[in-house]
Formats: C-alpha cells, sequence, structure tokens
C-alpha cells in the first residue's frame, strides 16, 4: 500500500518500484520458452506476445506521450500494444494478422524502458496544473498497471502446459495437511466505509472514489474461505450435473463446456489433482479452491447460502466490535508476510488459516491473500466517480451489469495495491484468476 503523504510524490521511491516491476516483468516472460510465445494460453485473452509488448507501450503512453506531450518508441507498436481485450464468456478473441518477432519486441521494451527513465531524470512529472499529472497520477497509473499485470500473467501461464515453462529453482508448493474445521462467525449489524476520499490517499483508481458509508445488516460469514475439501463434496455429490443450484445463464454455460469441476483441478488414475503453475500435484485439500463467479454461486446455494456483498466483505475485514473500521483486517500496521499470502512469495495458495495474525478483529482468517473474494455485488460506479485521467477507459468500460466485484487480493497480488478501497472484478463465468469465496447467511 502506497504510505507517502497524499500530497507529496517521492520521485526516488516511483522509480525504485518501476524499476522493480520492470525487472519482475522480464522474469515472468523468461518463464516462457520460445515456442510458446505465440500461444494463447486463454482464448479469451490476446497471445504470450502482447502482454511483453503491451507493459512498456502503456507506460510509454501513459507517462511519455498523453501525460508529457512527447512523442514516443514506435507509433505503430504503441497502438498495437496500447489494450488488452475482454470478450464475451466463450467467445475466442480476435486473431491478429501477425506479431513481431520475440527479438523486436524486446528491443521495444528496453526503448521504452529507456524513455521513462528519461521523463524520471529531466520532466515534471507532477504538476498541479495539469490532470494527467496532478499528483503523480499518470505516474501510479503505469506503476499499479503492471503490477497488476504481473497477476494477470500468472494465471495465464498457469494454463499453459508444463512443458512450456522454465519451472523456477528449488519450486515446491507447501501442500500442507488436514484443513480447520469449518466454522461460521456472528457479524452483527454495524456500518462500513466503501471506496476512498480523493485527499487521504496517494493514488486510487476511478472506481473506488468517493467514499461512502453504507448500513449492514447482521450476518453470519464462514472463517476460512471455501477449501478444496468442502467443494470436492459438491462435486462429487452431483453440484455439477443438478440445475438447481445454478441461474440459467450459468447452467447453459456449464452444458456448453462440458464442466464437471472446478478449471483447476484434474482427475487421472482415479485421483484428483491441482493444477500448479509448473506441475500438477495430488489435490490439497487445505487450500482455497479456486473457481469462477458461477461455480461459487452454485455452490453456496447448494449449501443454503449466499455469497457476501461487498460491503459484508468490508463489515467482516475491516469492522471491529468496538467500533470504527481498521486499515488492514489485522489493524494498522504495514501488511507483512505474517499477515497472509500476497506479494508474490509463494506461486500456489497457501492451507487456509496459515497466517492467524492476519485475522480480522472478527476472527474471520484470509480476507486479504491467499485468493480474491468473490461477491454477490456487481461491479458499479461509486457516488461521484469520474473517470481517471491517465486512463480514462480503467473502469467506465465494464459498467455493463456484466461483472462482479472481487476483494482482498491472492498470492500474485503486489504487496503495494493492499488498501481497503482496492475493488477487483471480472466476469461470472471466467474461471482462470486466483478467486475463491466464503458462503455468507443473513
Amino acid at each position: 500500500m502506497v504510505r507517502m503523504p497524499a500530497a507529496a510524490v517521492d520521485l526516488p521511491w516511483c522509480r525504485d518500484w518501476f524499476r522493480r516491476n520492470r525487472e519482475r516483468s522480464r522474469a515472468w516472460f523468461g518463464l516462457v520458452r520460445d515456442e510458446a510465445y505465440l500461444a494463447r494460453p486463454i482464448s479469451l485473452r490476446h497471445p504470450v506476445v502482447f502482454y511483453e509488448g503491451h507493459l512498456p507501450a502503456f507506460n510509454v503512453n501513459t507517462v511519455v506521450k498523453r501525460g508529457l506531450g512527447r512523442p514516443g518508441v514506435d507509433a505503430a507498436l504503441e497502438a498495437l500494444f496500447e489494450r488488452g481485450i475482454d470478450p464475451e464468456d466463450g467467445e475466442d478473441g480476435p486473431d491478429a494478422a501477425s506479431w513481431p518477432a520475440r527479438s523486436e519486441v524486446v528491443a521495444f521494451a528496453a526503448a521504452c524502458d529507456r524513455l521513462v527513465e528519461g521523463a524520471f531524470a529531466d520532466a515534471d512529472l507532477c504538476r498541479a496544473d495539469d490532470p494527467v499529472r496532478r499528483r503523480g497520477l499518470a505516474l501510479f497509473t503505469i506503476l499499479e498497471h503492471e503490477a497488476m499485470h504481473h497477476e494477470t500473467l500468472l494465471y495465464m501461464f498457469h494454463r499453459l502446459p508444463a512443458a512450456a515453462k522454465v519451472p523456477p529453482r528449488g519450486y515446491r508448493p507447501i501442500v500442507g495437511g488436514e484443513p480447520p474445521a469449518p466454522r461460521t462467525v456472528d457479524i452483527p449489524a454495524g456500518r462500513a466505509t466503501l471506496g476512498a476520499h480523493r485527499d487521504e490517499v496517494a493514488f486510487g483508481w476511478d472506481n473506488e472514489f468517493s467514499a461512502h458509508v453504507v448500513d449492514v445488516p447482521a450476518f453470519a460469514i464462514d472463517a476460512y474461505d471455501v477449501t478444496n475439501r468442502e467443494f470436492l463434496t459438491f462435486v462429487e455429490g452431483g453440484g455439477y450435473e443438478d440445475p438447481a443450484h445454478w441461474t440459467a445463464e450459468n447452467w447453459a454455460w456449464r452444458e456448453r463446456l462440458g464442466l464437471r469441476h472446478p478449471s483447476f483441478w484434474s482427475r487421472r488414475e482415479g485421483r484428483w489433482h491441482w493444477r500448479g503453475l509448473f506441475a500438477d500435484v495430488p489435490l490439497p485439500p487445505s487450500w482455497p479452491v479456486y473457481v469462477s463467479h458461477a461455480e461459487a454461486e452454485a455452490y453456496a446455494r447448494w449449501r443454503g447460502a449466499r455469497l457476501c456483498t461487498e460491503a459484508e466483505y468490508h463489515r467482516a475485514a475491516y469492522g471491529a466490535p468496538t467500533g470504527g473500521e481498521r486499515a488492514f483486517p489485522w489493524g494498522s500496521e504495514p501488511a507483512s508476510a505474517r499477515h497472509g499470502n500476497f506479494g508474490l512469495r509463494h506461486w500456489d495458495p497457501l492451507p487456509v488459516g496459515s497466517h492467524p495474525e492476519g485475522a480480522s478483529a472478527w476472527g474471520v482468517h484470509d480476507l486479504v491473500g491467499n485468493g480474491w473474494e468473490w461477491t454477490a455485488t456487481v461491479f458499479a460506479p461509486f457516488p461521484g466517480f469520474a473517470p481517471t485521467p491517465s486512463y480514462p477507459r480503467y473502469s467506465a468500460d465494464f459498467f455493463d451489469g456484466g461483472h462482479y466485484v472481487m476483494k482482498g487480493a491472492s498470492p500474485a497480488t503486489a504487496s503495494e495495491l493492499l488498501r481497503r478501497s482496492w475493488r477487483n472484478w471480472f466476469r461470472p463465468r471466467y474461471p482462470y484468476p486466483y478467486a475463491t469465496f466464503r458462503c455468507v447467511r443473513s
């Protein structure tokens, strides 16, 4: 989470983050072998090559061209790599006629990096009279955008065959043992603050503004995310075969794709396995299950429950029995490895409840880290919404009633992004992100 005062911009700190982002991006693309460079691990997304060009192109388009009004590196490549796609469920994205060679993309990225580095050195990147540069807006836009894409890259690479990737030395998932006994926590009625005030954070995306208070009725919530062990009872109990648990649209999607289990699972020789980033492992019973919103909703109905709303998540995560609200579920202390599985410290989930110091004041675990939390809330603007000048299409294109809010963080979420007002979102039948859920009852 950005901790500098809202009125100040620490340029050396930003430059350091920029360099760390670019170094991590190069390392992430280094996981993919040359023969998979043009592959589309997810048909709903561009091929790998697009993303290696997109990140540096976005940096130049945002800071250098839109922010400073200067020319970029290569206008054709900057246009080609400008924006990703978000097609409807089950539809393939468009195919480009041709993509540049990997060497050309790497050279383009290096030239973009030099141009942005030069902007740090000699340009006025913080000007009160320019809406794109005010309070370093363009800078924070590229920093958070690249950090977000690190997670996108990993869940995309998850879909590549193991032979197409170079596993890191010493990789070994922490499988754990049996999960803790499921239990629920009663949360009394109270108030939750959603969003942020523009003068209280150094940076926030347009969908985070403005802060407003919501009254939340009492509810009961699972203390832990639904585990693979719990979800297995749904799978083996016929949950994917009974339309009573699914909405009509979700059931048609399940039928069309022939889904019988989560996309992170596979079954071989009579045993369930979890599809790891670099190798499959026997299904870890204590890991949170990663599923689409459609599957999470079906499971919750099967249990006679439902998914939490965005406001209920906030109440369970940041509220306290003594009143008031916290910056993090665990309090005001900056996020660290003691508090949760985030910050790209692990390639995989960890057993639920592995970070008791990160529990909320009510005793709800893993609300930040180990998997994004699906909510029942449709992604929509808050009162006072205005598009971000540095990236005006960031949120507005997705206020279409077809995306759901996710809260929290996953193992691949950068620690710098862990602010209370952060909102993520995806289509309900998109099964690829590191997203889990928990059930609630009114």
